[in-house]
């Protein structure tokens, strides 16, 4: 095996290492990155959606007055908060904003299954404030981030205790069987923002892909000039040492015909031609002496 290819094969390897490392890191900072800009989307659409809620509450409710035979949905905070945010959804199809309820006032509200899991979640754990991850859809992965909708205010109870105590209108828009029952401070439901993780991934995977190709020609560009430098700086006059060495070993003792190596420079190819040089100049002189 010649040298040139032993430094090839060591120069492959640690190139193929570095190019392996490299991409692990990159792969999953890149990722990681695209989770987080997700993350952020979805917190900002979940902002959206409580400010929402406390203008409603703030500002639209006081507005409407109490009658027993009318009922403006618009007056309800989480009403209002998904309407807002179902416009939004109307643009952007795999945004979504839903206040999932256990037992909803508003069907529409109902949570299913892996939104009745996150209730309970919160449920179990009553210091957990916030929940997030990632889930399959038929528009690919999305990230979701929920927040547990816990009854704070007694005042909502007097909607929602029992059906003869609820406004008549009310009762009347949804019926007396759904979204009775709640009690002071208990969790009824979540709040779940979902964003998809389509478009950053792909962002993430174009990014790598380019880090990647740089890198690899980076290296390719190294491998070549490297190889350039070796073949110059020490194949070439080893090659030559040999070849002269082959020639004095043969019985081309005076080495007449083989010419003198550079002795200009520092470095061990310089140092070992000025040592061949001279060896030969030795055994020439030796031969000479001897032949006399």
């Amino acid at each position: 095996m010649g040298l040139r290819l032993k430094f090839n094969l060591v120069l492959l390897l640690v190139f193929a290492v570095g190019l392996a490392v490299s991409g692990y890191i990159s792969h999953e900072l890149l990722h990681r990155n695209a989770r987080d800009e997700v993350l952020r989307n979805a917190g900002v659409m979940m902002e959206a959606a409580l400010s929402a809620r406390a203008y409603t509450n703030a500002q639209i409710r006081p507005l409407i007055p109490y009658d027993d035979n009318v009922f403006h949905p618009q007056s309800v905070p989480a009403y209002s908060a998904t309407e807002i945010m179902n416009a939004l959804h109307k643009k952007y199809a795999d945004y979504s904003y839903k206040e999932a309820t256990l037992n909803p006032t508003n069907p529409r509200n109902r949570a299913v299954e892996w939104e009745a899991d996150i209730v309970m979640a919160f449920r179990n754990d009553p210091e957990r404030d916030e929940i997030s991850g990632v889930r399959v859809t038929p528009t690919g992965e999305s990230l979701y981030l929920a927040r547990p909708f816990q009854i704070k205010d007694k005042a909502c109870l007097g909607c929602h205790t029992t059906a003869a105590q609820a406004p008549p209108a009310m009762v009347k828009i949804y019926g007396p069987n759904n979204g009775y029952g709640w009690k002071h401070m208990e969790v009824i439901g979540a709040q779940v923002v979902s964003v998809p993780m389509a478009l950053p991934v792909r962002k993430a995977n174009r990014a790598f892909y380019t880090f990647m190709l740089s890198l690899s020609l980076v290296f390719l560009v190294l491998f070549v000039i490297l190889n350039i430098m070796m073949s110059l700086l020490i194949v070439r006059p080893i090659r030559r040492m040999s070849a002269a060495a082959d020639k004095i070993s043969t019985g081309n003792a005076d080495g007449a015909d083989i010419a003198e190596f550079s002795e200009t420079g520092k470095d061990e190819i310089a140092v070992l031609g000025k040592s061949f040089n001279r060896m030969r100049r030795s055994l020439a002189k030796a031969i000479d002496m001897i032949d006399k």
